[in-house]
């Protein structure tokens, strides 16, 4: 019997790429990559200040911030002006970034089930759990030390 692949960097990597290609496929129609879509699903009515947008997705408050931009300028998202604060912009969901964030997100469960087919739920919980563990514990150590001061 031959040893499973334990190149567990490597194995996260091409699984990284693949899915994110198909994700970007997935969702070409709509004009969105998966990171886009990703972003969107972030969105609820209240919407979000750039950086709880960032910490929603793990991204540095500058890489957000251009994510909403061109966001914004896909008239997905709309900048409000923040109670109390003048200085901040509160972005929300245009009427098109809820539609397009719906139907991706459709669009996703079902790629998601199909990513789960063949597995037992205590398969898949291990699996999570794992991966959990990984993006803890390979966290940059700068942003480690953010969480933790939370």
């Amino acid at each position: 019997m031959t040893q499973p692949n334990r190149r567990m960097f490597w194995l996260l990597s091409r699984a990284y790429r693949h899915i994110s290609a198909a994700g970007d496929a997935r969702l070409a129609d709509l004009g969105l990559t998966s990171t886009q879509a990703g972003a969107l699903y972030c969105f609820g009515d209240e919407g979000l200040l750039v950086g709880e947008l960032a910490a929603k997705l793990d991204l540095a408050q500058s890489a957000a911030s251009g994510l909403a931009q061109r966001l914004e300028d896909a008239g997905l998202l709309a900048r409000h002006e923040e109670a109390g604060d003048g200085r901040a912009a509160r972005l929300k969901l245009t009427a098109a970034g809820r539609r397009k964030r719906d139907e991706a997100a459709r669009r996703t469960m079902a790629a998601n089930a199909k990513l789960l087919e063949g597995f037992t739920d205590n398969e898949i919980d291990t699996v999570v759990r794992w991966l959990a563990h990984a993006a803890e514990t390979a966290a940059p150590q700068k942003r480690q030390a953010k969480r933790e001061k939370a």
